[in-house]
């Protein structure tokens, strides 16, 4: 389960040879990074599905868009990456990843393959993010006036390999919160412009247009906040809890219960039970879970919860097949609608 890296070290030291050969076989990997005008198309390689999808809506028909882990059978905190992963990465133009320990893979990736592409860092570009302190108002979740949360040192990204572990006390789900995708995607527009010059007019149009569906998310998300401010949601994981937050909802979820989950480590007996103790209270509105993971505890308290009529809701990590970003996050939200009015999607 999560926080379980990879044998990162071991990977990046059989991967060298492989690398090495593959480069010499590619042509021109020392165009890697540069302005993309000769092809007029852009390499990209992002982390996830996810990230990929925000990709592709942005760069349209000028990119090619690769997701690194695009299954949910695939679990990016333990990912151990191929020899065709480190490929792709070796040849992007531009990178993105989620960071804060999520994708560690990826700074291995980039090291052991020397890329000189820009790498875009979506927990940057989080009011939360430890790093950003004073970027932005976390009352309002607004980035200074003109530009991008945490743009400015995205565009300059000097990546670290260390510098991504998992952050103790912060939740690097950033995807679920429409703020900071929304600055990602207007940075992932910036940084196609500047490979494409040409077509910097038809990225920006394009995050533009994106801005508009958060809009219309965040809107949808003020619809909760008006009708069911301070109700409680228990989570088995916090992957949503972002969206959640956004809703005006009130997270009372054990901590340790989470913490344990996360680890994949056994959840204490009395956390257990304070966790029982909870949701037998009738105070809790909706039991969120993780869809891609699970264990003996999550299965009792959602047992529980279905014993109680506790409306249940399950949001994954990895995008649903046949979803953009903006159509998944709407169905998330009117799945939450539906839960705490009572009628529950289907």
């Amino acid at each position: 389960m999560h926080y379980r890296h990879a044998p990162l070290a071991a990977f990046v030291l059989g991967m060298s040879a492989t690398l090495a050969l593959a480069g010499c076989a590619s042509g021109t990997p020392e165009a890697t990074g540069t302005v993309a005008a000769a092809s007029d198309r852009i390499t990209v390689v992002a982390s996830t599905d996810v990230y990929a999808q925000i990709a592709e809506e942005i760069g349209g028909d000028f990119v090619d868009v690769t997701a690194i882990v695009s299954s949910p059978a695939q679990d990016p905190h333990s990912f151990e990456p191929s020899a065709r992963d480190q490929l792709a990465v070796a040849r992007a133009d531009l990178i993105i990843e989620n960071g804060g320990g999520y994708d560690a893979f990826v700074d291995a990736l980039i090291e052991s393959s020397g890329s000189g592409a820009p790498v875009l860092t979506a927990v940057e570009f989080s009011h939360d993010w430890p790093e950003n302190e004073g970027h932005a108002d976390p009352s309002t979740g607004s980035g200074t006036e003109g530009e991008s949360a945490g743009a400015e040192d995205a565009h300059d990204h000097a990546h670290d390999a260390d510098g991504h572990d998992h952050v103790e006390g912060f939740n690097e789900h950033v995807w679920y919160d429409p703020h900071t995708i929304v600055h990602l995607a207007e940075d992932i527009a910036h940084e196609l412009g500047e490979l494409l010059p040409a077509e910097a007019g038809t990225f920006t149009a394009n995050a533009d247009a994106f801005g508009e569906g958060i809009t219309g998310l965040e809107d949808s998300l003020a619809a909760i906040v008006a009708d069911h401010t301070g109700e409680q949601v228990f989570f088995t994981e916090p992957v949503p809890l972002y969206l959640v937050a956004a809703a005006g909802l009130e997270n009372v979820t054990p901590e340790a219960f989470t913490e344990a989950v996360e680890e994949g480590q056994d959840v204490a007996p009395s956390t257990l039970l304070d966790a029982l103790k909870l949701l037998r209270s009738g105070e809790v509105a909706v039991v969120i879970a993780n869809s891609q993971t699970g264990g003996a505890e999550t299965t009792q308290v959602l047992d529980e919860a279905g014993s109680l009529a506790i409306p249940v809701l399950e949001f994954s990590e990895t995008l649903p097949e046949g979803q953009t970003y903006l159509s998944w996050m709407q169905a998330n939200i009117e799945a939450l609608t539906g839960a705490l009015a009572g009628t529950p999607a289907p």
